[in-house]
């Protein structure tokens, strides 16, 4: 029997060769997200409704959706136009490269102090090969990737870990959530179990938001209808959130992203 092919390797981009493919793949610059929805999602979070609070406690601090508004501008590239009501908005390519060197920096230090790290997704449409290479790559660097308790409902459905990567589970396939139920059911029985909880979570949507809630050390991806990673982390509950787009037309598109995420953070020798 011949020997099984290597699997190709995505070459790493510089730093200008990846914002150039960031925008022309729409993961950043115009991205397919229309204005509309993003301020109905900020109107949204402002007004009380716990679907975009994605697991956090945001009490009453956001409670104007201007004030939303001028985060996701600082934080995510959004148009800072308040009268800008429809048509197109962006994600700036260079605030996400900027995070992604954040998020590098994180991971760095999880590799070196050899931590434990949960991963998972509420967008394995998308993101969930993001987070299989990101696990693959701490693992190799002698990271425990935490494996979760077996048998975990949320939101009537299964709570599984697919790739090393925790997902939702309904019906035979992998759901997209914004729930941070998933993501309780998980840390809720690792304690029930007596095991400790992750040294880091890394993360999307309300899996991640119901990390950092907890006061975990949590980094994140977020799209630019999804404000309340970008506020958490501009209140110091996440360490770093990501902005993209987090469902482009084909998810080998993050495949240069991750490669430079990885060597960023000094992962791809491991």
């Amino acid at each position: 029997m011949g020997r099984m092919p290597k699997p190709i390797e995505t070459p790493v981009p510089s730093r200008a060769e990846l914002i150039d493919h960031l925008v022309r793949t729409r993961i950043a610059g115009q991205v397919a997200t229309p204005r509309e929805n993003n301020l109905s999602h900020y109107r949204k979070l402002a007004n009380g409704d716990r679907h975009y609070w994605l697991g956090l406690e945001l009490g009453d601090r956001w409670s104007d959706e201007q004030d939303v508004l001028a985060v996701m501008a600082e934080r995510c590239g959004v148009v800072d136009d308040a009268e800008h009501r429809q048509g197109q908005d962006t994600i700036d390519p260079e605030l996400t490269v900027a995070a992604l060197d954040r998020m590098a920096a994180r991971l760095h230090k999880a590799a070196l102090d050899r931590q434990s790290v949960l991963l998972a997704t509420g967008h394995p449409g998308g993101l969930l090969d993001v987070h299989r290479a990101t696990a693959a790559a701490l693992r190799a660097a002698g990271c425990e990737i935490v494996v979760i308790p077996a048998g975990l409902t949320a939101d009537e459905a299964s709570v599984w870990q697919f790739a090393d990567v925790a997902v939702l589970e309904r019906g035979a396939t992998l759901w997209h959530t914004h729930s941070p139920a998933p993501m309780a059911a998980i840390l809720d029985a690792l304690a029930a179990a007596g095991r400790p909880q992750p040294d880091l979570v890394v993360a999307d949507h309300g899996w991640a938001g119901c990390a950092a809630q907890r006061g975990l050390d949590a980094v994140g991806y977020a799209d630019c209808n999804d404000p309340a990673l970008f506020l958490a982390e501009a209140e110091g509950t996440l360490q770093v959130a990501v902005p993209l787009d987090d469902h482009v037309r084909d998810p080998r598109f993050y495949d240069p992203m991750v490669a430079y995420l990885l060597s960023a953070a000094g992962l791809t020798e491991a």
